[in-house]
């Protein structure tokens, strides 16, 4: 036989419980409609039904007052428990507002995010979301699926080292587009392809990725390169670059950010290869949709500016 949810529930009329609530507390039937905004005579026939449903009088009358029956006090706080939580409950969700929220966001980064958008990011949001906290955490790989799934991550922005398989639990959006470029020490005057496959390398595999886009693109191609180092970290490989021979390929924007503060020289790709894509990642059952969606769409205003900037 079919198990029935809930048989209690399912036979009781639940707009009844605020007003049993209503005429315990005020111990009125006429001060419990007035809460209510009921006339007397609906709530008269209101705990009627309730006294009905629960086979119990509920409440008898003494004088001007109500006075619960010994079911009815015993029903009262965990009614009153009950309505309170489901109140706060199913309040609707207030819209986020930048200005006042202290909203916390754990957000998956690798160092060419952190890198490139962050000094931008904080300038905006030391403006219009002070009180907004961020705490950064090393992708540890792309697209963080199982930590935005587990909701150990708020958001994720990574980039694709191979064709990443899409995933429909996810929202993606395209952060930011760029064109690759070589990077190498100041001696160096010209690069070709013979140069550049004549070269030793310097690759940065922040998930420890057996092939990247670039050695996907050169396999295709027919060639191969001399991989002299890998490491995770971005930010101490340009100086790896301009105390040595090596090359290194990586995104105009991060090399011309670099460029002041190292001495290294920056080279057109002399191969064609699909743009440099940053991605955001969120997940569509988000429990922190407001803010989540807030700061994707500042994001996004933030990488429009960035490329008319260019």
């Amino acid at each position: 036989m079919m198990n029935i949810m809930h048989p209690a529930l399912r036979r009781l009329d639940l707009n009844l419980l605020p007003v049993f609530d209503a005429i315990y507390r005020h111990s009125s039937v006429r001060l419990a409609a007035d809460e209510l905004a009921m006339s007397t005579s609906a709530l008269s026939h209101a705990l009627s039904r309730l006294r009905v449903s629960l086979n119990d009088p509920l409440f008898y009358r003494e004088g001007h007052r109500m006075c619960p029956s010994v079911y009815a006090t015993q029903l009262a706080p965990v009614i009153a428990s009950a309505l309170k939580s489901l109140d706060r409950e199913l309040s609707p969700q207030p819209e986020f507002d930048p200005a006042v929220s202290t909203a916390c966001l754990q957000i998956a980064i690798t160092d060419f995010t952190a890198f490139c958008i962050f000094p931008a990011l904080m300038n905006v949001l030391q403006h219009e979301a002070p009180g907004l906290r961020l705490e950064l955490r090393y992708l540890p790989h792309s697209p963080a699926l199982t930590e935005l799934l587990a909701g150990e991550v708020d958001l994720a922005l990574g980039f694709s080292t191979v064709e990443d398989p899409r995933y429909p639990e996810l929202e993606e959006i395209s952060w930011f587009e760029d064109e690759y470029v070589v990077i190498s020490n100041a001696s160096r005057m010209a690069m070709t392809l013979e140069d550049y496959l004549a070269a030793r390398h310097l690759v940065v595999t922040p998930w420890n990725e057996k092939q990247g886009v670039l050695d996907l693109q050169l396999e295709r191609m027919g060639y191969t390169r001399h991989i002299a180092i890998k490491t995770p970290s971005m930010l101490s490989a340009p100086f790896v670059i301009a105390e040595s021979d090596l090359l290194m390929a990586l995104p105009r924007f991060a090399a011309e950010k670099l460029l002041p503060a190292t001495n290294i020289k920056i080279f057109d790709l002399p191969f064609h290869i699909s743009p440099f894509e940053v991605k955001i990642y969120s997940h569509k059952r988000s429990g922190k949709r407001g803010v989540t969606n807030w700061l994707k769409a500042t994001l996004r205003a933030l990488a429009e500016d960035l490329q008319s900037e260019r």
